[in-house]
């Protein structure tokens, strides 16, 4: 018997629904919710990210400004910008879509973004929010899963959980955030030795690795949860996640699909955050 799947697009179309009811909402108040992003080089994977997250910021309701540079431009310049955008009355949001070219500093640009802008929840505060339950912005796909997990009623409290990947964007704040509903968290990465070994105790296995089919069937046990993150393009085109779907979702009881499962839900989340940005701004101007 093959898995349920964890629908990200229809999830994320049922949330958007709402978002766009509460952009209105503002809206009608004067408050017009925008997002700002940034773009630097001629990545083309990042240049379609943009333009999905342009599409979802008009499909809710949200007001949306990209800056592109070259991948020449400096640090300072970018920095500039952002405290630009930090006191500027019609953005609520600010993202900085990565890869950035390796002469600037990430964690400079990242830094200097207003906390209360943060919509893509990198910053310092936000991400050590998590440990105490106290963020402002989750970080947009940890987000998504959660909200993918619950919509399914998928129970996380007394789970063994186990992230394959410890980046900062999804290993290490998906941890944080599942730890807060009472899982039991480990973290492999490219160092675990025996990674089956892991994954083979996992009732719900995430995996964000950025390596294709690194998950096989033979490393899973049987009724697992399955959350694949990995995007990887293939040289015929076709887009891929880490686990082996084909083998796996015979075994597990739920799995998200590559693409239209976590992916969508990231973008969501994303216009979810701005628009929570902008009904803060609402609060604040009615004060």
């Amino acid at each position: 018997m093959s898995a349920r799947m964890l629908d990200g697009r229809a999830l994320s179309k049922e949330i958007r629904a709402g978002l766009f009811e509460r952009s209105l909402r503002i809206r009608n108040k004067g408050v017009v919710p925008g997002l700002a992003v940034i773009l630097v080089g001629n990545d083309p994977a990042s240049k379609v990210y943009v333009r999905n997250k342009s599409k979802a910021c008009d499909e809710c309701g949200v007001m949306s400004k990209i800056f592109s540079f070259p991948g020449t431009v400096s640090e300072y310049e970018l920095m500039e910008l952002i405290a630009e955008l930090n006191v500027s009355n019609e953005i609520d949001g600010i993202l900085v879509q990565l890869p950035l070219p390796g002469h600037v500093n990430v964690r400079n640009i990242i830094g200097c973004i207003s906390v209360n802008k943060d919509v893509d929840g990198f910053h310092l505060y936000n991400v050590g929010g998590l440990v105490v339950g106290g963020t402002i912005f989750p970080p947009c796909t940890p987000y998504g899963v959660q909200l993918l997990l619950e919509a399914a009623k998928i129970e996380v409290a007394s789970k063994n959980v186990v992230i394959v990947g410890a980046s900062n964007i999804v290993g290490k704040p998906m941890a944080l955030m599942l730890l807060q509903k009472g899982a039991t968290v480990s973290i492999c990465h490219i160092k675990t030795r025996d990674l089956s070994l892991y994954t083979r105790m996992a009732d719900i296995l995430i995996v964000a690795a950025g390596k294709p089919g690194l998950i096989t069937a033979d490393m899973v046990k049987n009724d697992v949860v399955v959350i694949d993150v990995g995007i990887n393009k293939m040289s015929d085109g076709s887009i891929t996640g880490d686990v082996d779907f084909d083998s796996v979702k015979h075994i597990a009881s739920w799995i998200t699909p590559v693409p239209g499962g976590v992916g969508p839900m990231t973008v969501t989340m994303l216009i979810e955050n701005t628009i929570r940005s902008a009904e803060l701004r609402m609060s604040i101007n009615q004060l």
